[in-house]
């Protein structure tokens, strides 16, 4: 499952994504990178939210919750990034640009969803898809502030993190 997924994601981005500018985009990919490696360093282990747990051939081979956000990282961050921002409607009405994060955000949502239909992701500690749904506009919103002022967007990573932090009663002890 976990090849379909890339496969699928390299396919997008070579028909959807602005590949040809990626030095444009290359700064809101770290950031996105350093969010996610985070999450995995504090939390995948100690207290996680959610976690992927390898189906089939993924289960076989010896996958792990790591190699599969690994993969989620190298290939559809990369594409997720190089197609919602090189077509992100930045000229257009607040409407339109919310229709489009919208639309980012179910297409999020809804592979999240077909993972926790298969089996492929569990949650934990309070975590639910409704979190998901609530996170992924969140991160696209801040994701596409961060391609146009990232100071703000990492003022406002920070402010949701402490949210989250505070709702989710997360223990001290992730600080290992």
């Amino acid at each position: 499952m976990n090849a379909i997924y890339g496969f699928v994601w390299l396919l997008a981005l070579f028909v959807w994504g602005d590949w040809r500018n990626p030095k444009k985009y290359y700064s809101t990919y770290l950031f996105f990178l350093l969010g996610d490696f985070l999450y995995l360093y504090f939390f995948s282990d100690y207290y996680p939210m959610w976690s992927y747990a390898p189906q089939g051939f993924d289960e076989d081979i010896g996958l792990t919750n790591t190699h599969v956000v690994l993969s989620i990282m190298a290939i559809k961050y990369p594409a997720t990034i190089l197609i919602f921002l090189g077509r992100y409607p930045g000229d257009q009405s607040w409407v339109k640009q919310l229709i489009y994060i919208l639309m980012w955000s179910s297409i999020y949502g809804i592979n999240e969803a077909l993972d926790l239909f298969f089996g492929l992701i569990t949650y934990d500690n309070g975590w639910s898809i409704w979190w998901s749904v609530l996170f992924n506009f969140v991160m696209f919103s801040i994701l596409r502030l961060h391609f146009v002022r990232p100071l703000r967007a990492w003022v406002a990573s920070s402010i949701f993190i402490l949210i989250l932090w505070h709702v989710f009663d997360v223990p001290s002890s992730v600080f290992r």
